[in-house]
């Protein structure tokens, strides 16, 4: 690979423009083709962009030896075959969210890649914000205990998708970040919904996790809400925090509150909980924008050939999780055991 890889764009549509804008400020890469199924949008970011090249032709890509990686932003359904032909054409691969359909499809192109010796990379953007990070690290020094329960809440009104349902729309962004900071697996799920717009794709739902650790989590996405909510609680043994990613500033607040059990008792009379209220606290966190810094990541592990902190196996755990959720769902909320990859 050159000193400086050439990256080509699939999909301008929602998230890809997004891509676009942030590979071409990085002065270590190409943007150097741009594809998508409009040629409205190809011209749009042509205005944008005039060095870059556009094109309808995704197989021009694939057989362009001279385009190094290739960064995919199109719909789910064409998230296997696309990833695919660019793997097996030696490409690096970016895919958005979720990595595949099927954890079937998330397996092949794991193996694929590593067969070809390849950095397979999904977007995973929370992954990379400072916010999680912190998070991250608080929860790996101990300073939180023990880990009770995560519940998280990702609500708006709209945008509907008219192939996934919501669970698969915005649910990856939560169990990404929860399979992050806990570097912990779920053992089983349960997940409940409704489907009140479009018949057979639910618009609300509530998933629950069960952790090897003990761990508990509850992830509520709705395209039904009239206030746009991205909030994830933490409660556990020595504190509390709230992660609301709405905020400005003080994304982060942590709350020295607990409830303290007494380790000795002699009769029930003699049992007594101990709550403990203490300050709030927002730490100061450094920002950065998240999507300039997991392209740069991208980029890394292109040239490092390193396991990326967002890669195929991380995604396909996301999937897997998601598949048993839809099977939960098909059996009215049942618990649905998941399997270890």
């Amino acid at each position: 690979m050159s000193s400086k890889p050439k990256i080509a764009v699939v999909g301008c549509g929602y998230w890809g423009p997004n891509l676009i804008r942030n590979f071409n400020s990085l002065a270590e890469c190409h943007v150097a083709r741009v594809c998508d199924m409009s040629e409205d949008r190809l011209r749009h970011m042509k205005g944008l962009y005039p060095q870059v090249e556009t094109t309808t032709d995704f197989k021009s890509i694939v057989e362009d030896d001279s385009i190094d990686a290739v960064a995919i932003a199109t719909p789910i359904r064409t998230h296997y075959p696309l990833a695919k032909q660019c793997l097996e054409a030696g490409k690096h691969v970016f895919v958005e969210k979720p990595l595949a359909a099927a954890v079937s499809e998330c397996r092949d192109l794991v193996d694929l890649a590593e067969q070809k010796n390849r950095t397979l990379m999904v977007g995973h953007t929370f992954v990379y914000t400072p916010e999680v990070r912190f998070m991250r690290d608080m929860i790996a020094s101990g300073e939180l205990g023990e880990i009770y329960y995560i519940a998280t809440q990702r609500l708006n009104l709209g945008l509907f998708q008219k192939d996934i349902n919501v669970a698969w729309d915005l649910a990856p962004h939560d169990l990404s970040i929860i399979l992050y900071i806990l570097k912990d697996k779920p053992i089983a799920v349960n997940c409940q919904g409704k489907a009140h717009v479009m018949p057979g794709l639910e618009d609300i739902t509530t998933m629950s996790l069960d952790f090897s650790g003990g761990t508990f989590a509850t992830i509520n996405s709705s395209w039904l809400d009239p206030n746009k909510v991205r909030k994830m609680t933490i409660v556990a043994s020595k504190g509390m925090l709230v992660y609301d990613d709405i905020q400005p500033i003080e994304k982060i607040k942590i709350y020295d509150k607990r409830v303290e059990v007494p380790p000795h008792y002699d009769t029930f009379a003699e049992f007594q909980y101990s709550y403990h209220y203490g300050d709030m606290r927002a730490p100061y966190i450094r920002q950065y924008e998240p999507l300039k810094k997991e392209c740069q990541h991208f980029l890394d592990c292109m040239t490092s050939h390193e396991h990326s902190e967002s890669g195929g196996l991380e995604g396909m755990q996301v999937v897997q999780i998601l598949e048993a959720a839809s099977e939960s769902l098909s059996q009215g909320g049942a618990r649905v055991e998941i399997a270890v990859q």
